[in-house]
């Protein structure tokens, strides 16, 4: 099969040589919207096709990472269904948790890709060598950024960013020949 995706030359090489994403939650891994019950839980709504691409990326050894402003049980478990160890919940300072992962890593913040949609991600988006955002991110965020998706945060952005780290490292062909990997869809 013959890969449809194009992106743009600039985009790609700015893209070669990442190897963990940090993403905030709250419109960029879901809706923006906070749904609670009656009994006070949180519910939180993921996009399936934004966990099919964090696995693949880790299949090619992209490190996800999560830094977000918020914590709750439902986003817990679905970040320990897509194996995305490096989590830091109800983080004010997403800069220093994020360098903490990265050292962790032992990679710096050329290695380094973001995902946010508001204000409190810009500092960590500015440290980044790729800046990215859903196509709804605040306009002060899509304006920082190097690559807005098409599609809105929860509703596939993710996957767009995951698609194109896939294609800058040269494994999105191999991967979608080989029946798109054999990670499942959840």
């Amino acid at each position: 099969m013959r890969p449809s995706l194009i992106f743009a030359p600039l985009l790609l090489l700015k893209a070669q040589g990442i190897r963990v994403v940090f993403l905030d939650v709250d419109g960029v891994l879901t809706d923006g919207g906070l749904y609670f019950s009656e009994l006070g839980e949180t519910l939180k709504r993921f996009d399936t096709q934004d966990g099919h691409g964090l696995k693949l990326l880790q299949s090619i050894g992209i490190t996800a990472a999560v830094v977000s402003g918020r914590d709750s049980p439902a986003l817990r478990l679905r970040l320990s269904a897509l194996g995305i160890e490096h989590v830091h919940g109800n983080i004010s300072d997403k800069c220093q948790a994020a360098q903490q992962t990265l050292d962790t890593l032992h990679l710096d913040w050329t290695d380094a890709a973001a995902m946010g949609d508001d204000w409190p991600d810009l500092p960590l988006m500015g440290r980044c060598a790729l800046a990215c955002a859903p196509a709804n991110a605040h306009l002060e965020v899509r304006s920082m950024a190097h690559y807005v998706t098409q599609a809105r945060g929860g509703a596939g952005s993710v996957r767009e960013l995951c698609d194109l780290l896939l294609v800058a490292s040269g494994h999105y062909a191999r991967l979608l020949s080989d029946g798109t990997s054999t990670a499942p869809l959840i």
